[in-house]
């Protein structure tokens, strides 16, 4: 997984990726206002998260989906296990994956290392989307989680192209 995140890189896109990510961001900005209000930070939060999803090759609305079920978009936000960020790391993650000066409360680095770590659990699953949540959540075997982040990408996230159809199809 080491190799997955240091091998991580921005591809150059076509204009059509381009005008699809603009496209999503104009999407996403109302439907994140309630949640962080500052436009200026909304729309970087979202810029990164399309751009990490997109190199993990997950779906950017996934990744809001379990934003919003682990951290409730709080940067800062820390459980009472230890996991750190938005994407609730565990400090663990810095060992395998990062370095010793990896700051998980920086939004940046914990969505790479979250979507890298989703990413590599969907490999492990190959594809279960369901299985692979509840890997990342630490509850495999239980569906409690992958079940909340669904609901929350049915009902925030998923766009008219249908992401919840096109996740689970692909499974």
């Amino acid at each position: 997984m080491r190799q997955t995140l240091e091998g991580t890189r921005q591809a150059p896109r076509s204009p059509a990726e381009v005008w699809a990510a603009r496209q999503w961001l104009n999407d996403m900005m109302p439907r994140l206002a309630r949640r962080v209000p500052d436009a200026e930070r909304r729309r970087a939060l979202l810029s990164r998260v399309h751009q990490e999803a997109r190199l993990a090759g997950l779906a950017p609305e996934l990744v809001l989906a379990v934003i919003q079920v682990e951290s409730a978009f709080q940067a800062e936000a820390v459980s009472s296990a230890g996991a750190v960020g938005l994407m609730q790391i565990m400090p663990f993650w810095i060992r395998e994956l990062g370095l010793p000066a990896d700051d998980l409360k920086d939004p940046e680095r914990n969505l790479r290392y979250g979507c890298t770590i989703l990413a590599h659990y969907l490999a492990v699953e190959d594809g279960d989307l369901t299985r692979a949540l509840a890997r990342y959540n630490g509850s495999l075997g239980k569906t409690w989680y992958p079940e909340r982040v669904m609901r929350a990408l049915s009902r925030h996230w998923s766009s008219a192209g249908g992401v919840v159809e096109r996740l689970t199809a692909e499974r």
